[in-house]
Formats: C-alpha cells, sequence, structure tokens
C-alpha cells in the first residue's frame, strides 16, 4: 500500500516541479513582455502560482520522507493500526460497518478507507477485538462495538499464503 502511495506522490512532485522549472519561468517571462508589472495580473498570477507550486513542492517532499520512515515491523500485530480493518457494531443502530485504516492519502470514508488522522481512524487506533470505542461526529457521539480485527500483518500473511497456494 505504501508503494502505492509514494508513486502517486512521487508523479505529482515530478509534475509540479516540471511546472516549476519549465512551464512557470515561460509564462512569467510572456506576462513582463505585457509591459508595467504593478499592473499585470498575468504576472502577478504566475508569481502567485509559483509559490503555491513551490509550498506543494515542499509538503510533498515531506510527506515522502515521512512515508518512507515507516517501519511495517513496528505495526501492532494485535492492535488497530495502519493497514487494519475492523469490522463494527454501530450499537445505537444496530448496524455492521467494515472500515480499512490508511493514510490520508488514501482516504476514501465512502469506500470504507478511513484515515488515521480523522477522528474516526484515531479512535479505532490501539484498540483490540471487543473494544468499545466512543466516537465524537458532528452530530454527536457514536459507539461502536468492535467486533472484528484483522491487522496488517495478518492481510499481508493471508496474502502471502494465497500467493504460494496458486503458484
Amino acid at each position: 500500500m505504501t508503494e502505492e502511495i509514494k508513486k502517486k506522490l512521487q508523479a505529482e512532485l515530478e509534475e509540479l516541479e516540471t511546472e516549476l522549472r519549465i512551464h512557470l519561468p515561460r509564462e512569467i517571462k510572456r506576462a513582463r513582455e505585457y509591459g508595467d508589472l504593478r499592473e499585470n495580473a498575468e504576472y502577478k498570477a504566475a508569481l502567485e502560482r509559483q509559490q503555491v507550486v513551490k509550498a506543494r513542492i515542499a509538503q510533498l517532499r515531506e510527506r515522502l520522507s515521512q512515508i518512507a520512515s515507516i517501519d511495517l515491523a513496528q505495526v501492532p500485530r494485535d492492535r488497530a493500526a495502519y493497514g487494519s480493518t475492523l469490522v463494527l457494531l454501530d450499537k445505537e443502530r444496530g448496524e455492521t460497518i467494515t472500515y480499512r485504516l490508511v493514510t490520508p492519502e488514501e482516504s476514501d470514508p465512502q469506500a470504507g478507507l478511513i484515515s488515521t488522522t480523522s477522528p474516526v481512524g484515531r479512535s479505532l487506533m490501539g484498540r483490540e477485538e471487543g473494544d468499545e470505542v466512543v466516537v465524537q461526529t458532528p452530530a454527536g457521539p457514536r459507539r461502536f462495538e468492535i467486533l472484528q480485527l484483522k491487522t496488517l500483518h495478518d492481510e499481508l500473511a493471508e496474502k502471502a499464503a494465497r500467493d504460494g497456494e496458486s503458484s
């Protein structure tokens, strides 16, 4: 999973660096040719875009550094953490919900992919099967019971077993 994120972020980084080194200098040069820079909207827009691109490049480099430092050996084997899939019982509604804890870049709540930094994700981190969890939502607190927990390590072991069977 982290390899997919790295590739996605790296692709965005390369695209922005190309824009910064090639496209924006051309736009700035062309805008300068229009004359008076104090009232030149194209020039100002190009400079503002340049600052936005530089800031995003810095963010991407920082995030790639953080992702590179993720040590999967440090991910707990018996508690909810990055990569865990949890089946929850909504105590008020009586419904079961399945969530997978992912990085913010992978987050897609409609698909059940919950960021570890979201309120729900933070509430689930470090929990075990059978735990009751109260999540503060904009509509008020919701109570869940963790019915099933499958950690990243469990899923990697299952994948290895499937791959071994298909060989």
